[in-house]
């Protein structure tokens, strides 16, 4: 899991979690190269992350492994999970998102996707969130993970949505930020969307 963190159902004891199942290249860069190394990246062809790692001796370079068709481990990519905080265990699990560049695919849509970003759950049994490489916004039965809802975003959703009321009976909204991320190339914007709840 990354960031993104996890959400908490206090009223399920469930805590919904989103992972991404990539394997990475990681290479610690002596402090004294770090620096020129990073410079040279676009020269040298790297499309992956510098990290300074400042107070270390060594600077980081991270990329995913992937060979010429995708990544090198097999699917799922990207999913989310329901576990049960009582007994330990994982209730439910289900792919998350799409590779838009393997949309043509047909078992493409079982795969899951890379995702950063977070989920937010309701007391109503509704789990909502983005974060996959596909600019869409999902809704998930928390209590079994299955996808009762989707929408399209302008841009990617690699954010936490959040879940807010004008006053008591009043009608839900779920916010999130569509601004895309740069490193996992997905659609960039700068866009808030809120969708109502019936």
């Amino acid at each position: 899991m990354h960031w993104g963190g996890l959400s908490h159902d206090p009223i399920r004891g469930l805590i919904i979690v989103n992972t991404t199942r990539l394997a990475f290249m990681v290479q610690l860069i002596p402090r004294a190269e770090y620096t020129g190394a990073s410079d040279a990246a676009g020269a040298t062809g790297r499309r992956g992350e510098f990290g300074p790692q400042l107070g270390t001796p060594y600077g980081m370079y991270r990329e995913v492994l992937l060979s010429p068709s995708g990544p090198c481990n097999p699917p799922p990519w990207g999913t989310l999970a329901a576990v049960d905080l009582a007994r330990g265990g994982v209730r439910w699990e289900v792919p998350l998102g799409t590779v838009p560049q393997m949309a043509a695919i047909a078992q493409s849509a079982s795969w899951g996707s890379p995702n950063f970003g977070g989920a937010v759950t309701t007391a109503g049994g509704l789990v909502f969130i983005a974060a996959a490489l596909d600019p869409r916004i999902r809704a998930f039965d928390v209590e079994t993970g299955k996808e009762l809802w989707s929408a399209a975003l302008p841009a990617g959703g690699q954010a936490t949505p959040m879940t807010f009321q004008l006053g008591p009976g009043r009608k839900q909204f779920v916010v999130i930020a569509a601004g895309g991320h740069a490193s996992m190339r997905s659609p960039m914007g700068d866009s808030v969307v809120a969708f109502a709840l019936p």
